[in-house]
């Protein structure tokens, strides 16, 4: 048997198939995993993201171990509640994990981390956090649902009634604090929505009342699709300890001014990044018939070989897309080893999907 989450009753309760995920049993589905998918993409979905492990760092000088600790600059975050994305990384430049981090005021942040790098990430993050007098809280009171769609915000809105003024003109990335709440504007599917930090002891409540008001259970499955569609990389599968952000397509995170921020990994990702990129993560998508699948391998003439990393069917555009990392001079075609049969791809820019509409 694995973790549960506060809401692990209401999954059984609306026939969540449940599996196994970095120690969490968690619904990969509730019926039908192409069905949720488009409910998020054309209304409103909802995720139990409670397995997700909350961070407050607090102290005078947090601010001071975050420029040091995280590969892109927190001195970007000038109001409360903003949130920055970037990637955590080891002396050697890979990534530890990818997370979100909020700044609320100068001696407190919060931060989200990923559920199956949850120890490794707390081993790190104190170790990191000694020299600079810094107080790590794991907020395990907390649980997180993720309401995503066109809809989502409108019907989460409902739901909160009069709390909900606080979220009026709330920003993308941003995060508000409204009653018992902490709603951020952030999502992982591509499409606008919510992730709402609750008291543990209430998210049967929060989530029986979004499901009233029409935002569907949706499960792992379609979060993963709709999170691929929207170019987003997974812990894992399209990097980890042995890649660093240049070869994940997250060189856009690093914070490389102010030259003298002495973050951890700097100085590889420099040598990096001056002897020239060998891999790059790029998107495929398939341009015959077939469904594309991690670690497939990728052939590019004259170039080499690449590996898929992410693969799927993607429901938005009937068509099968990937990410792939693959030499850095690749460019516009490739072909994919699909069971011995060399089939032709494009290369592509991810996003492929973003608010429901084609990219690709």
């Amino acid at each position: 048997m694995g973790l549960h989450t506060p809401l692990y009753d209401a999954h059984i309760e609306q026939g969540g198939k449940m599996v196994d995920f970095g120690g969490w049993d968690m619904p990969i589905n509730y019926g039908s995993q192409i069905e949720e998918h488009h409910q998020v993409r054309r209304d409103a979905g909802m995720f139990d993201v409670s397995h997700m492990t909350i961070v407050d760092l607090t102290g005078e000088r947090v601010k001071d171990f975050l420029r040091k600790l995280l590969a892109n600059n927190v001195d970007r975050l000038k109001e409360s509640g903003k949130a920055l994305y970037s990637c955590m990384l080891n002396e050697q430049g890979g990534v530890i994990d990818d997370l979100i981090v909020y700044y609320m005021h100068d001696s407190w942040f919060r931060m989200v981390v990923n559920a199956a790098t949850r120890e490794k990430d707390l081993a790190w993050i104190n170790k990191q956090a000694g020299a600079f007098d810094v107080n790590v809280n794991v907020r395990d009171d907390l649980a997180m649902i993720a309401a995503q769609g066109p809809h989502a915000r409108d019907k989460v809105h409902q739901v909160l009634g009069a709390e909900a003024k606080a979220l009026d003109g709330i920003g993308i990335f941003f995060m508000r604090e409204t009653g018992q709440l902490a709603v951020a504007r952030t999502g992982y599917t591509g499409e606008d929505g919510y992730e709402i930090m609750i008291p543990a002891a209430e998210a049967k409540s929060y989530w029986d009342k979004f499901l009233h008001a029409g935002i569907k259970p949706c499960g792992l499955g379609a979060r993963d699709t709709l999170r691929l569609e929207a170019g987003m990389n997974l812990y894992g599968t399209d990097m980890d300890e042995s890649t660093s952000p240049l070869e994940s397509g997250l060189g856009w995170t690093i914070g490389w001014e102010p030259a003298e921020r002495d973050f951890i990994g700097r100085k590889a990702l420099e040598a990096q990044k001056a002897a020239g990129q060998n891999k790059k993560l790029v998107g495929l998508l398939l341009e015959g018939k077939g469904v594309l699948r991690n670690h497939q391998k990728v052939v590019i003439d004259g170039l080499g070989e690449g590996e898929i990393t992410s693969g799927s069917f993607s429901p938005t555009l009937g068509k099968a897309i990937a990410f792939a990392r693959v030499p850095g001079e690749a460019s516009d075609h490739c072909q994919v080893d699909m069971r011995g049969k060399l089939m032709a791809a494009k290369i592509v820019k991810p996003p492929f999907v973003r608010q429901g509409k084609a990219c690709v």
